[in-house]
């Protein structure tokens, strides 16, 4: 990877904030988007905006191709069996709730079981909560240890004749942790359970399977991965969202209308109601195949190098508190120092040039457990290089002697 090059690809990168060169460590709330995808934005907008599906003419030909060759690339991207299991939606959030809104409300009843682990992000949580209170359903919480890592010993003994369902996030947005998503896979389905897995953190960072995860749904959202907002993914296995009713009503995801009764499109537009982000799906593909031209292998190695650097050089700071200590780590190392509050840390750092994030990061759950209100996060990049670690490290430091 010639990151000197690839930086080149990323405008932003190059201006200053406070007469400072900006240093961008918020990639796990979102990451910037290199100028390719942005033209594609411009370019579709300005040459072939038409809505799909339903035109005949030649604008609307043209934008129901890239529409859904950029399905194909997705379904290329994860390894789906078929393009009827990739259904779009607007990021990974409504993905799950969509899961919950339309598996859940078909197929979970009162006393049945959901087994989502302490570190989860809300939209992983607040989707099960509202269908518990709905339906009376029960949720489980899967400890973890220490280090960040699932308690599978534990995880394993929650299983019972009601469990129907596991939530759990591929890689933690707070502690990196890459947890294995394919044993928890083949675990649930020994006790008959399905599984869902939210891989908002782990779709940017290294190559995705779904076939050999073996999960039955997966969600991913496209602004994470160097393409639009308001744009993600859910796959989910072809019988499953073929047996699922539809998630919302109106035009696309319909075959037919009548006062009397409405029969539903096919796989996967039954989950598509309305007029798609088109622009959105084509400038998804063009992110994608930015990484492709990458490479996912080179960028997951260039990110752990990454991330084991920053641990090693943040450990030498002087009161600093790391979460998230596991073997199985990548692009996001959480920390707090002394006494000094997150906020106070993120601000002073800002001032300096350097954006990190502070807060509870949409894991208040988990902050319980490690026995904190927040934390800060610095997380990494394709783009991010070894002397923007060291000057988060030599900021922190000067921070700190300030208090």
């Amino acid at each position: 990877m010639n990151i000197d090059s690839i930086r080149k690809d990323f405008p932003i990168l190059s201006r200053e904030v406070y007469g400072k060169p900006l240093i961008y460590l918020d990639n796990a709330a979102t990451v910037q988007k290199p100028r390719c995808v942005v033209d594609a934005i411009s370019e579709e907008y300005f040459s072939v905006n038409a809505n799909v599906h339903r035109g005949v003419h030649f604008l609307s030909q043209q934008a129901t191709e890239f529409h859904e060759s950029a399905r194909d690339t997705v379904r290329r991207f994860i390894n789906a069996a078929s393009t009827s299991e990739v259904v779009f939606t607007r990021g990974t959030t409504e993905s799950i709730n969509l899961v919950a809104g339309s598996f859940g409300e078909a197929f979970l009843k009162a006393g049945d079981e959901v087994l989502i682990s302490v570190m989860e992000h809300h939209s992983n949580i607040v989707p099960w909560q509202l269908l518990r209170d709905r339906k009376d359903i029960v949720i489980k919480v899967i400890p973890m240890t220490d280090a960040g890592e699932i308690d599978m010993e534990a995880y394993e003994s929650m299983f019972t004749e009601r469990t129907r369902l596991v939530c759990v996030t591929h890689v933690s947005n707070v502690l990196g942790t890459i947890n294995p998503v394919k044993e928890l896979s083949e675990i649930a389905h020994a006790h008959g359970a399905y599984i869902l897995v939210d891989a908002a953190q782990s779709a940017p960072h290294m190559q995705i399977d779904v076939q050999d995860i073996g999960c039955d749904f997966l969600a991913f959202s496209g602004h994470k991965m160097y393409g639009p907002t308001g744009i993600g993914v859910l796959f989910g296995k072809e019988q499953l969202l073929d047996a699922m009713p539809p998630y919302q009503g109106g035009g696309e995801m319909i075959a037919r209308v009548s006062f009397e009764k409405t029969t539903y499109e096919r796989l996967p537009y039954k989950f598509e109601a309305g007029t798609p982000d088109f622009v959105g799906t084509h400038a998804l593909a063009v992110a994608i195949d930015y990484l492709n031209g990458i490479g996912m292998d080179n960028i997951a190695r260039h990110e752990h190098a990454l991330t084991s650097y920053a641990m090693e050089q943040m450990r030498g700071i002087e009161g600093i508190k790391l979460y998230g200590t596991a073997p199985a780590k990548d692009a996001v190392v959480a920390f707090n120092v002394g006494n000094i509050h997150h906020l106070d840390l993120g601000t002073l750092l800002d001032r300096l040039g350097i954006a990190i994030r502070t807060g509870h990061h949409c894991a208040q759950p988990l902050m319980q457990r490690c026995g904190v209100e927040g934390m800060a996060r610095a997380s990494f990049a394709l783009y991010t290089t070894q002397d923007e670690i060291d000057a988060l490290v030599s900021g922190i430091r000067r921070v700190a002697s300030m208090f």
